[in-house]
């Protein structure tokens, strides 16, 4: 955790896009699983991918919207132990949603839901503000020194 000199790496920085979206999509489907697997008969990627699902009108909606906000708390987590730095926590946020609506939109066409927009704005802003904090707390955490003090025998 040393920030000296930066090295751009853009591999490291797609392996640390893949498992943030990895590891968003797994929380995801963990939270769904338990809010909602228990009120549908038969999960499907719908949940995670269709805007329609995405509904204040239904308590599977709210479930489902209560699926996504989690995820967005998780993963401001995540930004801490995978990008380190509250100032990279804006860009992988955004990167993250940015790479979800494109997949939204492969998977059921353009998000015509307010509600989907909303959700989602709500969890760029979650992720992004909460992993700011949360790295801006690690970086400035005392580094511990050994207090043993060696002796030389000169």
């Amino acid at each position: 955790m040393f920030y000296g000199a930066v090295v751009w790496d853009p591999w490291l920085i797609v392996v640390q896009i893949v498992c943030l979206q990895c590891l968003y999509y797994l929380t995801l489907g963990l939270f769904l699983a338990i809010l909602v697997g228990t009120r549908v008969s038969r999960m499907s990627l719908v949940y995670f991918f269709d805007f329609a699902t995405v509904t204040v009108s239904t308590v599977t909606g709210w479930c489902v919207i209560a699926s996504f906000v989690l995820s967005a708390l998780a993963s401001a987590g995540y930004l801490v132990l995978l990008i380190e730095r509250s100032k990279k926590c804006l860009d992988f946020s955004v990167t993250l949603y940015i790479s979800h609506l494109f997949i939204c939109i492969g998977y059921g066409g353009w998000p015509s839901s307010i509600t989907w927009w909303v959700v989602n704005g709500t969890g760029i802003g979650v992720m992004a503000l909460l992993g700011e904090y949360l790295c801006m707390r690690r970086e400035l955490q005392e580094i511990k020194i050994p207090t043993t003090r060696y002796r030389s025998n000169v």
